[in-house]
């Protein structure tokens, strides 16, 4: 009986290009979808923090959380294809050096260039909630400075000594 050491691993199975072409387009399509879905949550997203929807964005969280966890696994897909890849001799960077080696690499350049349009997309889209969410939180911030200081901008500089500190919040006899 040989030792488990002494057993050689089973030799991997060589894909073809149409096996890669079709795993890779098996991929985008699905990441397509995802893109998709993505895209659409975020405009509702944007929608309601423009309508300070605080129901409406928490009821969005579980819709989130399935979508986070469609691209992780889009993306361990990708980085098991990749490594795949690069196990049998093929570009493992990045998939548009992957399918630009296939033979189909034609038919699965549009694909590819949709799912760069999207990605920008999706970046452009989360940019815009963040800028939205930033807005919101400067409003909220001067809001509690005119409640503080009772609305009164106190002077910088003040002739005897420094600029006296309170508000309506902190000092009651304002």
């Amino acid at each position: 009986m040989p030792a488990a050491n002494d057993i050689a691993p089973a030799p991997r199975h060589e894909r073809s290009d149409a096996d890669w072409e079709r795993l890779l387009s098996g991929l985008l399509e699905e990441l397509s979808g995802v893109q998709t879905d993505l895209l659409a949550l975020l405009a509702k997203k944007r929608a309601m923090l423009m309508a300070s929807d605080r129901v409406g964005l928490v009821a969005l969280q579980p819709e989130e959380e399935k979508l986070t966890q469609r691209l992780s696994d889009c993306q361990e897909r990708r980085a098991e294809l990749l490594a795949e890849a690069g196990g049998q001799g093929k570009p493992k960077a990045d998939l548009r050096m992957l399918a630009a080696s296939l033979e189909g690499a034609a038919r699965l350049r549009p694909a590819l260039r949709s799912a760069q349009q999207r990605a920008r997309l999706v970046q452009h889209h989360s940019l815009a909630n963040w800028v939205l969410v930033q807005r919101t939180l400067l409003h909220l911030s001067q809001m509690v400075e005119i409640v503080a200081t009772g609305g009164r901008k106190p002077p910088t500089y003040q002739k005897k000594g420094p600029a006296a500190a309170g508000g309506s919040l902190l000092d009651h006899a304002v």
